[in-house]
């Protein structure tokens, strides 16, 4: 049950002063239905009405205050002309004016020969100084009305200025009094006020400074929701180390018949990696571990071997693909390994029917598969294994949580282990993986030569085409991915059409092949297929090669219009090249003017193939975005905290957080009831549900 005390801040808004139907269906157009949305309502920006210059002093274009004498009230001649009323003070005179301005209500405002103080918009024209709809209109005894700081709320049709802030400041006064939830040395250290003292200066700020990023105020508002995050994660994590998992153990026989077979030596994070994951499986708990790998750094190798030892142990192994290209293509990679370790391969993907399907089934449920690689087809029913122990599943944030859970009740409490080739900034790995060990794979296979990237406009078309055109002649292959054109399959396919149907009329039929995503996967397959024979040389695409192409004999990547693509995808595409010994290049094709951010994202991929600083930067240049498909992972929206630029409170949040998992796994120590507070208040209601006291 939430806190009795946390009761008034989920009341609907209606419940406050001056709130009604209509300005709850506004205020549920910004997101907020409650009290707390109101309260979690970061403004937009401030402004500073302490400046009283007199009126002959005042700055044209700035916001200014005075306190005036009302002369004389000027009422239009005619209808569509502007009400004015004209005032001074002692440096000198200023209209006031109003369009569509009602008389009755400005005489009762700005009664001739009163004093009244006055707040808005300067403006020089004609000679006059000008005010065009004052902001506020209050009587000298009642300044204390007008905000002197006033911050800025986003806004929507409808919802006057005023008539939220009322809201807010109705919210502000129902806020109770919370317990302490941050330890009092990180308080102290950081010069944080308390969390109501926090919202208060947010919302009724006498310092200018309040919103900054450095600013205490607004620090400690993000850091109490960055640990609400870090805090339900580490309970979840801890509540799962406390159920016993599978203590998976092997004579090594499978592990290095496999690095014998291989055609290369491991590199040292691939050893170091399979140490780390070795580690977890003999451990009694279960295994939760990310592992990060650049394009081409060895992910599934690191696979065969993690599977070897599931083996070696007497269970079985599931990979999980989100396509059915990337599913085949790992099995394609992963048999020839296992065969040297005498372990039987299987794969089912949705397009496995029939009898060979139901062999398959049998086969996996009998023991005889050691490893099965698929897609969503593995989680089904009637998908059944002998003695599942391990899961590995690559690209997670292309599934969802409960696909994974379907998956691991296939077994009694198997391992898991999470394959993403796509490099995350350390900050969203911790707010999105934060109950999973890290590991990286960051080192390239020896051999490899960096692929030379080349940024050009596109006017220079016609010299990349005549170069493809002496690629095929050298019997060499590469693609050509399309443009984003916009938000549309229809769109961007339309795009791709019309580019292969021009380099065919070049190059002859059959030697140019066109690949999208609106293809069946067995059309995919086959061309995928005839691209890695050779029989098409020229693979024009749609990002559909992002993720799962592996064609060593590609050397040559050209991306048309390569400014409308993000940088991590940028770098996923030039990965498809650079996959042996041959010299690649990836041409950038780039269509001016660029933007600033368009410019820093191809200069950043010119300079570096270095996955995680080009993570790192995607982050920076992108912000949020929709970053690694942030919203599939589940993430929930930030009220205060910007992860971009607060890794340093998220790494104090995520370490804060393990300790309070590791002492006080049910929260009833001293700030347990505290923190339960906080895990309500952020809506971290199901990490409550798991301490098994509440």
């Amino acid at each position: 049950m939430r806190p009795q005390i946390l009761f008034p801040l989920f009341a609907d808004t209606p419940t406050l002063p001056g709130i009604g139907p209509k300005v709850a269906e506004n205020l549920e157009k910004l997101g907020a239905s409650r009290v707390r949305d109101l309260l979690f309502m970061l403004p937009n920006s401030l402004i500073d009405r302490r400046s009283r210059p007199g009126i002959a002093n005042a700055i044209d274009g700035q916001i200014a205050s005075f306190e005036i004498i009302v002369e004389e009230h000027i009422p239009p001649k005619i209808r569509s002309r502007p009400y004015r009323v004209r005032a001074r003070d002692d440096t000198g005179f200023l209209t006031m004016t109003w369009f569509h301005g009602r008389p009755d209500y400005l005489m009762r405002q700005l009664p001739p020969g009163e004093k009244r103080i006055v707040s808005g918009k300067v403006e020089h024209f004609s000679g006059e100084i000008q005010m065009l709809h004052p902001d506020y209109i209050v009587k000298p005894e009642e300044a204390d009305d007008m905000p002197q700081i006033e911050p800025v709320y986003p806004m929507t049709q409808g919802l006057a200025a005023k008539t939220l802030r009322k809201g807010i400041l109705g919210a502000l006064a129902r806020t109770p009094e919370l317990k302490e939830w941050i330890d009092p040395g990180l308080m102290a250290e950081r010069h944080w006020p308390s969390w109501r003292e926090a919202l208060q200066a947010l919302h009724q700020p006498d310092d200018l400074q309040v919103l900054a990023t450095q600013s205490p105020v607004r620090c400690r508002l993000a850091y109490d929701e960055l640990l609400s995050r870090q805090l339900a994660l580490a309970l979840v994590r801890a509540r799962r180390r406390a159920v016993p998992g599978l203590s998976l153990r092997g004579d090594d026989s499978k592990v290095e018949a496999i690095i014998a077979a291989a055609p290369f030596t491991p590199t040292g994070a691939q050893t170091r990696v399979f140490g780390e994951i070795s580690t977890d499986m003999a451990a009694p708990e279960r295994m939760m571990r990310l592992l990060q790998g650049d394009v081409g750094a060895g992910k599934t190798f690191v696979a065969a071997l993690a599977a070897a030892r599931a083996a070696e142990a007497g269970g079985q192994c599931a990979l999980m693909a989100p396509t059915e290209i990337l599913a085949r293509q790992h099995a394609a990679s992963l048999a020839p390994l296992l065969a040297s370790a005498g372990m039987k391969l299987g794969i089912l993907t949705g397009r496995d029917k029939g009898k060979e399907r139901a062999q398959i089934l049998a086969k996996l449920e009998s023991g005889e598969i050691d490893l099965i690689c698929g897609t969503h087809a593995l989680f089904q029913s009637g998908v059944e294994f002998k003695n599942l122990v391990l899961t590995i599943i690559d690209e997670q944030h292309r599934f969802g949580v409960s696909d994974r859970l379907k998956l691991a009740a296939k077994g009694a409490r198997p391992d898991l282990l999470v394959m993403t080739a796509t490099p995350i900034p350390r900050s969203l790995a911790l707010a999105v993986y934060g109950d999973m060990d890290l590991s990286k794979l960051d080192e390239k296979p020896p051999g490899r030569k960096p692929v030379a990237t080349r940024v050009l406009p596109l006017a220079r078309l016609e010299e990349v085409i005549t170069r493809l055109g002496k690629l095929i002649e050298d019997g060499g292959r590469g693609y050509w991915v399309c443009p984003l054109v916009e938000e549309s399959d229809k769109v961007d396919l339309a795009a791709a059409e019309d580019r292969h149907a021009d380099l065919e009329a070049r190059f002859g039929e059959g030697v140019v092949g066109l690949i999208h995503g609106r293809l069946p996967a067995a059309e995919k397959e086959r061309l995928s297929l005839a691209f890695k024979r050779g029989d098409i040389q020229i693979l024009v695409a749609t990002t559909v090669v992002e993720v799962g192409m592996d064609v060593p004999e590609a050397s040559v990547m050209v991306i048309e219009q390569a400014e409308r693509f993000g940088l991590a995808q940028l770098h996923q595409l030039r990965g498809r090249v650079g996959r042996s010994e041959r010299q690649s290049a990836c041409l950038l094709l780039y269509k001016p003017p660029l933007g600033e951010t368009a410019k820093a994202r191809l200069e950043t991929l010119r300079h570096s193939d270095d996955g995680f600083y080009i993570a790192e930067m995607d982050w920076k240049l992108r912000g949020m975005g929709d970053l690694l498909g942030v919203r599939q992972s589940g993430m929930a929206r930030n009220y205060f905290a910007q992860l971009e630029t607060d890794t340093d409170l998220l790494e104090t949040a995520n370490a804060q957080a393990r300790l309070i998992a590791q002492a006080d796994p049910d929260l009833v120590g001293r700030r347990g009831e505290a923190l339960r507070q906080l895990l309500y208040l952020f809506e971290q209601d199901q990490a409550v549900r798991l301490l098994s006291s509440g």
